[in-house]
C-alpha cells in the first residue's frame, strides 16, 4: 500500500503538464484523485485512463477554478464519488509576460483571477470538506517570487501573493490540523511553456545557465514532491515554500 492509501485528492488544472504529473504521483501512492480540468476534457480523460490502467482510482471533473460556483461543484462531485476530501492541490494557473507599458486591466484580472483569487476560494471550499483529522493544501507557486524576472510584473505579483497566502493559511488553519505548503518550481517543460515559446528560446538558455543542476525541469520532477507533502511523511511541515527548480534561485 502506498503512503496515500485511502486518501482523496483534488488536483486543479490536472489535464496536462505539472498538474497531470501530480495527479499520477498521488495515484501511484494510493490516493483516489479528482483530475480537474477547465476545458481539456480529452487531456483529463487521458490522465484518468493512465491512472486506472495502473490499478488506481481517478475521475475527471470539469470546473473553472476562477469561478466560485464551479469550485463548489467540483468538491460536491468529489464527495459524491469518493465520500471525502483529504488533499487539495492548487495547480490551476495562467501566466503571461509583458513589459510594464503593455500591461492592462485584462492582463491583471486574468492572472489574479485564477492564480490568487481562485486559489483562495478553492482553499476555502476545501476547508469545508476536510474531516476532523485535517488535511493538506498544496499550492503551486513559482521560483519567480524569489528571482524576479523582467517583464513578469503581474505574474510574479500573483506568485508572491501565493507565497503570502500559503504562510497566512498555515498559521490560520494549523489548529484545524490542516497543513498548507507551496511548491515553487523553476522553468518546467510542459505544453504551456512550449506554446509560450519558452522552450528552445534564449530565456531557456539563460535559465539553464542559472540552474546548478543544468537543465529545465520536467513535470515528473514535481509530482513526487506533491505526493510527499500530501503524506504523513510531511506531517510536521506547514507554511513551507519548497523551491523545486534544480537549485535555481
Amino acid at each position: 500500500m502506498g503512503k496515500l492509501a485511502n486518501k482523496v485528492a483534488v488536483v486543479s488544472g490536472a489535464s496536462k503538464g505539472i498538474g497531470a504529473a501530480i495527479a499520477r504521483s498521488l495515484a501511484d501512492e494510493g490516493a483516489a484523485v479528482v483530475v480537474n480540468y477547465a476545458s481539456s476534457k480529452e487531456g483529463a480523460d487521458k490522465v484518468v485512463a493512465e491512472i486506472v490502467a495502473k490499478g488506481g482510482k481517478a475521475v475527471a471533473v470539469q470546473g473553472d477554478f476562477s469561478k466560485q460556483e464551479d469550485i463548489a461543484r467540483v468538491f460536491a462531485e468529489t464527495k459524491k464519488q469518493f465520500g471525502r476530501v483529504d488533499t487539495l492541490v492548487n495547480n490551476a494557473g495562467v501566466y503571461e509576460f509583458a513589459p510594464i507599458d503593455q500591461i492592462d486591466q485584462k492582463h491583471i484580472d486574468r492572472q489574479f483571477g485564477l492564480n490568487v483569487f481562485g486559489l483562495i476560494l478553492a482553499s476555502q471550499e476545501a476547508v469545508k470538506h476536510f474531516g476532523e483529522e485535517g488535511g493538506s493544501i498544496i499550492n503551486i507557486g513559482s521560483v519567480v517570487s524569489s528571482s524576479y524576472p523582467p517583464n513578469s510584473t503581474v505574474y510574479t505579483a500573483t506568485k508572491g501573493a501565493v507565497d503570502a497566502v500559503t504562510r497566512v493559511l498555515a498559521k490560520e488553519l494549523g489548529p484545524k490540523k490542516i497543513r498548507v505548503n507551496s511548491i515553487n518550481p523553476g522553468m518546467v517543460e510542459t505544453e504551456g511553456t512550449h506554446t509560450a515559446g519558452f522552450i528552445g528560446s534564449d530565456l531557456q538558455t539563460w535559465v539553464v545557465s542559472q540552474t546548478p543542476l543544468g537543465r529545465v525541469g520536467q513535470p515528473n520532477d514535481i509530482g513526487p514532491v506533491a505526493a510527499f507533502l500530501a503524506s504523513d511523511d510531511a506531517a510536521w511541515l506547514t507554511g513551507e515554500l519548497i523551491l523545486a527548480g534544480g537549485g535555481a534561485r
